[in-house]
C-alpha cells in the first residue's frame, strides 16, 4: 500500500514539472540557434582599378580620360603628390584636367574617399606648347615706320621670356601676358609672306602664322602743286614709293631723280608716300591722261586717270 502511494506521488510530480522543463529546453534551443546564425555581412565597395589612360602623356590644360572600376564622385586623381578633382562621366569613365605642373615623369593614381587607392601608373607630363593664333596687323606696308610696324601676336601659353621667331630667326620681342606678345617688323624685310612663331624658354615652338609685307605701290591721290614759268607740279601721294620708282605717263616712263635727255618731264622722289611730277604742258588746257608707279622690284600700282593740264 505504501509502495503504491510513493509511485503515485512520483508520477504526479513528473507530470507537473514536464511542461516547465520543455519550455526551458525550447528557449535554450532557440538561443543556441540564434548564436549559430551569422549576421548578414556589410556591403563593401568594389576595389578601385584603372584599366586605361587616354592620353598617356600630355601638357597642362589637357583633359585625361580614365576607364576602370570603383569610381565615385569624390574620387581624387593624383599626379605625384598633387591632387586633382575628377568628374565621373559614367560609372566606369572618369576625367580630370592636368594642372600647371613642371614637365617630367609622374605617378598617376586614384584615391577614393574611403581611402582605397588604385595601382599607380607612369604619366609623362610634357612642357606646355605655345599656340600662336593671329597677328594684328597681319599686313605691314613696306614704308611703315614706328608704331605702324608693331605687330601683336595673340594666342596662349606664352611664358615669361618667350621669343618671336621671324622666318626661323629670333628677334627682339615683348611678352605682355600668357596670351599676348609683340615685336616690330624689321624694315629690311622683303615683300611677301613671312613666318612668325613663338618660342618658350623651355624650347617649345608654336605653329607659324603669316605676316605679309606689302611693298606694292599705290596711288591714293593726285593734286596740283606749284606753278612755274614753263611747268607745274603734280603731287602724287600714296604708299610704298621707292627711290628709283618709275612713273608711267600715258605709256611714257619717267625715272625718279633722272631727267631724260629727250624730255623735259621729271619725277622727284620725296619719300615713300610722295612723288612730285614736274609736268611741262604744251598749253594749260585740262586733258585726261593716265599715271602708274612701277617700283625697282617691278611691282606696279593700279593705273589712275587724271584730268589736268
Amino acid at each position: 500500500m505504501i509502495s503504491r502511494f510513493i509511485v503515485f506521488l512520483i508520477v504526479i510530480t513528473l507530470a507537473t514539472f514536464q511542461p516547465v522543463f520543455a519550455a526551458k529546453g525550447k528557449k535554450v534551443a532557440q538561443r543556441a540557434a540564434a548564436q549559430k546564425t551569422p549576421a548578414p555581412p556589410e556591403e563593401q565597395s568594389p576595389p578601385i582599378n584603372i584599366l586605361s589612360i587616354i592620353p598617356a602623356q600630355g601638357e597642362p590644360g589637357v583633359t585625361v580620360t580614365l576607364s576602370g572600376t570603383g569610381f565615385t564622385d569624390k574620387t581624387t586623381a593624383f599626379l605625384g603628390g598633387v591632387g586633382m578633382p575628377t568628374k565621373v562621366i559614367v560609372p566606369k569613365i572618369l576625367t580630370f584636367d592636368i594642372p600647371d605642373l613642371p614637365p617630367g615623369l609622374y605617378a598617376l593614381f586614384l584615391r577614393r574617399e574611403d581611402g582605397a587607392t588604385s595601382k599607380p601608373y607612369n604619366f609623362i607630363l610634357q612642357a606646355q606648347k605655345p599656340v600662336a593664333m593671329s597677328l594684328s596687323p597681319d599686313t605691314i606696308y613696306n614704308c611703315a615706320s614706328g608704331k605702324e610696324r608693331e605687330v601683336v601676336v595673340s594666342g596662349r601659353n606664352f611664358q615669361e621670356g618667350a621669343q618671336i621667331l621671324l622666318d626661323g630667326a629670333a628677334i627682339k620681342s615683348r611678352t605682355h601676358s600668357r596670351e599676348s606678345i609683340s615685336f616690330n617688323a624689321p624694315s629690311q624685310l622683303f615683300s611677301g609672306l613671312h613666318q612668325v612663331q613663338v618660342k618658350n624658354p623651355t624650347d617649345e615652338v608654336s605653329g607659324a602664322v603669316a605676316l605679309f609685307i606689302n611693298s606694292k605701290p599705290e596711288i591714293l591721290s593726285v593734286s596740283q602743286g606749284g606753278e612755274f614759268v614753263n611747268y607745274y607740279e603734280l603731287i602724287i601721294e600714296g604708299k610704298n614709293f621707292q627711290q628709283g620708282s618709275t612713273l608711267v605717263v600715258d605709256g611714257a616712263r619717267l625715272n625718279s631723280g633722272m631727267e631724260p635727255a629727250t624730255e623735259r618731264e621729271k619725277i622727284v622722289y620725296i619719300d615713300c608716300n610722295r612723288l612730285i611730277y614736274q609736268r611741262h604742258p604744251y598749253d594749260f588746257t585740262p586733258k585726261s591722261f593716265s599715271l602708274q608707279v612701277i617700283n625697282p622690284n617691278s611691282e606696279e600700282s593700279p593705273v589712275v586717270t587724271v584730268n589736268a593740264p
